[in-house]
């Protein structure tokens, strides 16, 4: 009888990982195209696309060393031309799950366009962006970009 119910316990707990594991791979590639999109309408200036990828609290520990805190900053400088590219390459490497959370890590390639901070200058950065599930949405919430020194 015990280890019927041992094998039962083993047996669940297989299950229940295997289908954590499927769950994690959808949530995943669901994350993984919403980072991109990021990308995408940071790279196109696409303040709209932005402002629905982006929680309205959203802090970003910006690669101009500054901590911008709000939204419309971000937005501002996008329209401003200080976030500006002519390239915008992300490769997103790792994902954590926790509850209504996924941490996304990697690195990005961009060429900040002529008038923004490094005009010309390949920049390597590593990034970090933190997806949080809000009203049912997710929306990137905190993100951290730091260039690498040459």
């Amino acid at each position: 009888m015990i280890k019927k119910l041992l094998i039962a316990i083993i047996l669940f707990s297989a299950i229940s990982e295997l289908f954590a594991q499927t769950d994690n791979i959808v949530l995943q590639e669901q994350i993984r195209k919403l980072d991109m999109a990021h990308a995408t309408a940071i790279f196109k200036g696409d303040a709209a696309a932005l402002d629905t990828l982006m929680d309205d609290d959203v802090t970003v520990n910006h690669p101009t060393n500054r901590i911008v805190k709000e939204k419309n900053e971000i937005l501002d400088l996008i329209q401003q031309g200080v976030i500006r590219y002519t390239s915008f390459e992300r490769t997103p490497e790792k994902f954590l799950f926790f509850d209504d959370m996924v941490v996304v890590m990697g690195s990005e390639t961009v060429l900040p366009a002529k008038g923004a901070p490094n005009a010309g200058k390949s920049l390597v950065r590593r990034y970090t962006n933190i997806w949080m599930k809000r009203n049912s949405k997710w929306r990137l919430t905190v993100r951290h970009a730091n260039n690498i020194c040459p």
